[in-house]
């Protein structure tokens, strides 16, 4: 009569027991077919148009379980044991949950329970073996890591998660131990479940962001602590390291625009108060270092100094060694370019930046062997056609073979004056001198399709060797 009367009043205030049940059909449809959140939506409704049944809130726990709700499905599973103590499906399921989160003691009790009423029950008693090791494993993990033991620790720690996943507890001491081991990314990897396995973890929250840090993820870092201020903006910790991390990332990313618009300076710039915004993480004044030598390439006057500074800080640093390379080929100083590249190649030999730059820097010293055009008019690798024009000008007047009387003072300026003209060619034509920037002479006749039989192409309207010797010389100044 009691259970009639609570159906009349649900059906006078609430939901009738027509639509409860419609519910309830609904949300096992729908949990069936996978739809999770629409089937919550129903037991929802159920539970709130029949508070007193143990079976709904025992269907609803089941679908916070599916979504890996589990500290939501603890108080369902609680409520239809208070409603129906001999209710074992419910206590062995608590029982799992409360194992998983490392609290054993009230798991034990609920299996002892669920075997107290049926001592046939396999799942409790495995469970509760279970909960025996790991009491066991607890103490043992505990103790290794109070002895600074941290590898054993780690050890016994990877069993103890594997029983109870969900405790923050043993996340936390595992990665306090892969601090001390020197392995920070696992580290985050066992801190990133816990800000959501512990409510408020802001604790969590301020580690992961001063791990991603220390490993020069500013970004990350950032995120983190932002997460800590949404919790609690007035937290002292999470506030002072948000000031340094949101200065620091600021400068980063300023650095790398300024470097994108090809403002090499200001980059540069940028990055010394990088080093002053953060002087003691070693990573941030690598970087610097590194992005600086970078810029300096486009400045090559003082590249290859830096260049040598950064390599002095962190000498395995391919990256490094590729660029001062670059630097050297600027400069001219193809066989110093090798060595870098060669360096470079023992330590990044997947790279193919290294290999094709190694290719091409020993290109370049063979070719600097027999002619270099930028030497011959004496323009730097970065000149641009202007220039290129003017020196060829000032050096084809100099060097005209009319200025000289002698027959040996001819022949020479003759030779020079060939090589200038060759020299302006090349240089002038954006293929040609591609193909010698990449280490190959484009008038070298080894070079030429068909293995160079053809006659030599003058690149302007004589050929010096048709007549006896009287040369009318025509210069196109283009």
């Amino acid at each position: 009569s009691d259970r009639k009367q609570l159906f009349c009043v649900a059906g006078v205030f609430g939901a009738t027991r027509a639509e409860i049940e419609q519910h309830l059909e609904m949300g096992r449809k729908l949990l069936a077919a996978g739809q999770l959140a629409e089937a919550l939506s129903h037991y929802h409704s159920a539970v709130e148009g029949d508070s007193e049944n143990y079976l709904t809130y025992y269907k609803r726990a089941a679908v916070f379980l599916a979504l890996g709700k589990s500290k939501s499905a603890l108080p369902d599973l609680t409520r239809a044991i208070e409603l129906k103590p001999d209710f074992l499906a419910a206590r062995l399921q608590r029982g799992n949950i409360l194992l998983k989160q490392g609290n054993t003691e009230e798991a034990r009790a609920d299996f002892e329970s669920v075997l107290t009423r049926s001592p046939e029950q396999e799942e409790a008693r495995q469970q509760l073996m279970k909960a025996s090791e790991l009491e066991g494993l607890q103490e043992e993990a505990y103790a290794a890591h109070h002895q600074g033991d941290y590898s054993a620790a780690v050890a016994v720690l990877e069993r103890a998660i594997e029983i109870s996943p969900w405790d923050p507890d043993l996340r936390e001491l595992r990665a306090e131990c892969y601090v001390r081991t020197g392995e920070p990314q696992k580290a985050i990897q066992d801190l990133t479940p816990t800000t959501k396995l512990r409510n408020d973890n802001r604790a969590a929250f301020l580690k992961l962001s001063l791990l991603h840090y220390s490993l020069g993820q500013h970004h990350e870092s950032l995120n983190h602590v932002r997460e800590c201020l949404k919790l609690d903006q007035d937290d002292k910790d999470c506030f002072n390291h948000y000031k340094q991390v949101k200065k620091l990332s600021k400068q980063l990313d300023s650095a790398e625009e300024l470097i994108l618009e090809e403002r090499y300076q200001d980059a540069i710039d940028k990055y010394e108060s990088v080093m002053k915004t953060e002087s003691d993480v070693t990573f941030y004044t690598n970087l610097a270092k590194e992005r600086i030598c970078f810029c300096f390439l486009n400045l090559v006057s003082e590249a290859i100094d830096v260049c040598s500074e950064a390599h002095q800080r962190d000498p395995r640093n391919a990256k490094i060694l590729r660029d001062r390379a670059e630097a050297y080929i600027l400069n001219q100083d193809y066989e110093k370019a090798v060595e870098d590249y060669q360096e470079a190649r023992e330590f990044d030999g997947d790279s193919n930046d290294i290999k094709e730059g190694l290719e091409r820097a020993q290109k370049l010293l063979k070719v600097s062997q027999k002619r270099d055009y930028y030497k011959i008019l004496g323009v730097s690798r970065s000149a641009n056609k202007q220039e290129i024009i003017k020196a060829y000008r000032k050096l084809a007047q100099q060097w005209h073979p009319d200025n000289f009387q002698s027959e040996a003072e001819k022949k020479e300026a003759e030779k020079k004056f060939i090589d200038i003209a060759s020299a302006k060619e090349v240089l002038t034509d954006p293929e040609m001198r591609q193909k010698f920037d990449s280490g190959e002479d484009p008038l070298d006749p080894e070079n030429q399709q068909g293995g160079g039989g053809g006659q030599r192409q003058w690149p302007f309207h004589f050929n010096p060797f048709d007549s006896g010797g009287s040369f009318h010389f025509k210069f196109e100044y283009n």
